[in-house]
């Protein structure tokens, strides 16, 4: 087997990774992204362990390594997407600068003039009826 191929094809994985992270907005795409360079990464490192014929195979315990760590990598990606999702309505990466809240409305204004009078006064009379 000739060392060009797949280590050609794992380059050419590589970029469109890189391209996917640096140019895509939505985080899907981005974790999508992320996974073809590790892939690329797992190619590359079976491809010389078969070219250096290592009677350890490190090249392949290596990517099972990766492997794990990808998947590890996705499932707290995802949780993380889906609870952006929960509270932004969107997973616009450009638009995520960071994960607080909304800092440019108050939490007072947030809520209609009278609403906030009742809760008050059902605060109250919880305080009330406890002791």
């Amino acid at each position: 087997m000739h060392l060009a191929y797949p280590t050609v094809v794992a380059a050419l994985l590589f970029s469109v990774g890189v391209y996917g992270v640096l140019a895509r907005r939505n985080a899907i795409l981005v974790l999508m992204s992320v996974e073809l360079m590790l892939n690329a990464v797992n190619l590359n490192l079976v491809t010389f362990d078969v070219w250096y014929q290592d009677r350890l195979h490190g090249g392949q315990v290596l990517t099972l390594f990766t492997i794990v760590i990808a998947a590890a990598e996705v499932g707290l990606g995802l949780a993380i997407v889906l609870l952006v999702y929960r509270n932004r309505r969107m997973v616009d990466v450009d638009r995520l600068r960071a994960l607080a809240e909304d800092s440019s409305r108050p939490a007072e204004a947030a809520e209609p003039a009278g609403a906030a009078a009742p809760k008050a006064r059902e605060a109250g009379a919880v305080e009330e009826a406890a002791p």
